[in-house]
């Protein structure tokens, strides 16, 4: 798959909360970055087990649905394993029926039709704000 498939797939698994698709799409020693994050939770996430343990509770947890990706923009690069892109995660926050839209860039590099590395520079301040969670 290319890295377009594999993004299609990761939003699609993202909007079911599909735990197994979403294994499926990273390799075993994958990397998933987050560098820009709040305290108590990680910057980084080593292998396919930290990241499932992570999106695991994650999802169990949060209140935030998301219903579809707009704004998506993928930059080509010139390694064929790199793509970036825009996009807006949108949704709406089951505990305050807020809905939002979460601003986000992605470095994402596949390899042999998995994820190898998955850089996400998520919009804190946005999740805070539908969260009703300001930071501080």
């Amino acid at each position: 798959m290319s890295p377009r498939e594999i993004l299609e797939r990761f939003q699609q698994a993202a909007i079911d909360h599909s735990l197994e698709d979403m294994l499926d799409l990273y390799a075993d020693d994958a990397v998933h970055e987050f560098p820009f994050t709040r305290p108590g939770l990680p910057s980084r996430l080593e292998g396919r087990d930290q990241i499932q343990a992570f999106l695991q509770a994650n999802w169990e947890k949060s209140p935030l649905q998301y219903h579809a990706y707009r704004n998506v923009v993928v930059h080509e690069t010139a390694d064929p394993e790199v793509i970036v892109i825009e996009q807006d995660a949108t949704g709406t926050a089951t505990t305050n029926g807020r809905e939002f839209a979460l601003p986000n860039i992605v470095v994402l590099r596949v390899r042999d039709g998995r994820i190898v590395h998955f850089r996400d520079y998520v919009n804190v301040y946005a999740v805070a704000e539908a969260l009703d969670r300001p930071l501080s």
